[in-house]
Order: structure tokens, then sequence, then C-alpha cells
């Protein structure tokens, strides 16, 4: 049975903060109702490299986005391109990188900033090119697409975590309030998701460390988050699910034709 996805990507949030830090998305946890898993993000661990990898399961080092300022269009296949080939709606509200990767570059906020184009892979979109964009106006922006046009599979991409790790570090106030404030605001729209019949993701793409900054192998900037809040999920808390097995996983969730690697695990 095909189901929408919401896919909620909290940029920079390091496990062990999300592990502590997101009472909302835990007290689902504790009730049985979600699950956490730990992920270790691909290398880089950098923004642009992993947005791509998350969204078509295709490590940096194989799709060629290997730093920030790779600035192109993929040559690889998304979630959004797969959705759209079968027939779905899909929608973004996400920092403009994502915009650039998969509908056009370089990006143009006059053009680009509210996308409504049909024949793009990320159909309707609200981009935002300043990190610390407010993560309040990002989520209403996100709400502001799924009541209007209801899309199969929505990206929510917030960054003022990641923005207040670069400031403050990972050992700071900014950060971990940065963090609990993101859970805040999910906790006003999460329900209502789950009730409209959504499978929800909330993951992130790589963690921060104490220099205000990631691109290592350090633990605190490798590991990441992983929850699952839905009926299509096991919540078997005992898998080891991979960044790059996103991608298929919800192409499997959308009940769309793909050809990535997925963990169907966690699935039910």
């Amino acid at each position: 049975m095909p189901h929408k996805v919401i896919l909620v990507l909290l940029d920079g949030l390091s496990y062990s903060v999300a592990e502590h830090a997101m009472g909302h998305l835990h007290a689902y946890v504790g009730a049985e109702r979600a699950v956490l898993y730990k992920l270790e993000c691909a290398l880089p661990a950098l923004s642009r490299p992993l947005y791509e990898c998350i969204l078509t399961g295709v490590p940096p080092i194989e799709s060629g986005i290997v730093h920030n300022n790779v600035s192109r269009l993929s040559n690889q296949r998304s979630i959004f391109h797969y959705a759209t080939a079968a027939g779905l709606s899909t929608a973004a509200a996400a920092y403009h990188w994502v915009s650039e990767l998969y509908n056009r570059t370089p990006f143009d906020a006059h053009r680009d900033r509210h996308t409504a184009r049909p024949e793009l892979p990320i159909q309707h979109g609200h981009f935002y090119w300043v990190d610390h964009y407010p993560d309040s106006h990002l989520f209403a922006d996100a709400e502001s697409l799924r009541l209007q046009h209801s899309p199969d599979f929505l990206l929510v991409h917030p960054m003022n975590i990641d923005d207040a790790g670069h400031k403050h570090g990972l050992d700071s106030a900014q950060y971990r309030n940065s963090a609990r404030g993101a859970d805040v605001i999910l906790a006003d729209y999460l329900q209502g998701w789950l009730d409209d019949g959504y499978q929800v993701i909330v993951t992130a793409d790589h963690g921060m460390n104490n220099d205000r900054s990631h691109n290592g192998l350090l633990a605190e900037e490798r590991e990441v988050p992983l929850f699952l809040l839905g009926d299509a999920f096991s919540l078997n808390p005992n898998l080891r699910p991979l960044q790059t097995e996103l991608c298929g996983t919800v192409c499997e969730l959308l009940g769309v034709a793909h050809d990535k690697p997925a963990n169907l695990e966690l699935l039910k």
C-alpha cells in the first residue's frame, strides 16, 4: 500500500544532542509510537554532499558532489525524480542548495524562491538562502505547501541548528537550545501529519564539533539521529539502517519503482 511521506532534515543535528534534547520526539519513542536509530553519515560530513546522499542514496565520492562548493544539477535520480515519474506530487521547503541540485542552477531567488512548476522534480517549493532564516517560518512554509498541494513527498529542511553550531559549537547552550526549539516547533505539526496519513522521517545530514564545524571523522560530526514515526514502520529498535538506504526506503513507502538500496526491515 503506497504511503505519503514527510522527510524532516534537521541540518547539523548531532545524535548526542538529539538523544537528550528532543523531548517531544522522545515522547513518541517512549510510547512505542516511534523509534530512534543512530546513523553514521557518509563522508565527507558536509551539507550539500549529504543532501545528495540522503535524497539519491549515492555517497559523495560516487555522486561527485564532494564539497559544498560543487554547484550544479545532480546527475543522479532522487526521490523527487522517482516520485514525479510515477505520477506523484512533490514539494520542498528547503535551503536553496536543494533547488540547485534537483530543479535549476544557479539559484535565482526572484525566479526560484517560490516554485510551482509541475514539470520539475520538485514541483512545489519554498526555498531560502540565509542560514538564520527562522525555523518557525520554514515549518510554516512547509505546512502551507502541504495544505495547499497535499504532496505525496514533502521535504522539510530547517537550518537553525546548524547555524547555531557554526556560531557557538557543539557544547553550547545555543546549539542545544536550537535543537530543543526545533523539537517544540515539530510538536505543533507532527500529530497532524500523522493523523493525515503521512509517514514521518526525522533525521540530519551531519553533526557538529566543538570547533564550530564538521568535515571530519569524530563521532559528534558523523553520528546523526533517525526518528521514524507512522503506522508503516516496523519500529524494530534492533536494526542498523544506513544513510544511503533512506532514498530507497522512502521510495518503497511511496510505492514507486526505483533502483536504490532500501532497508525493508524498517517497514511492516
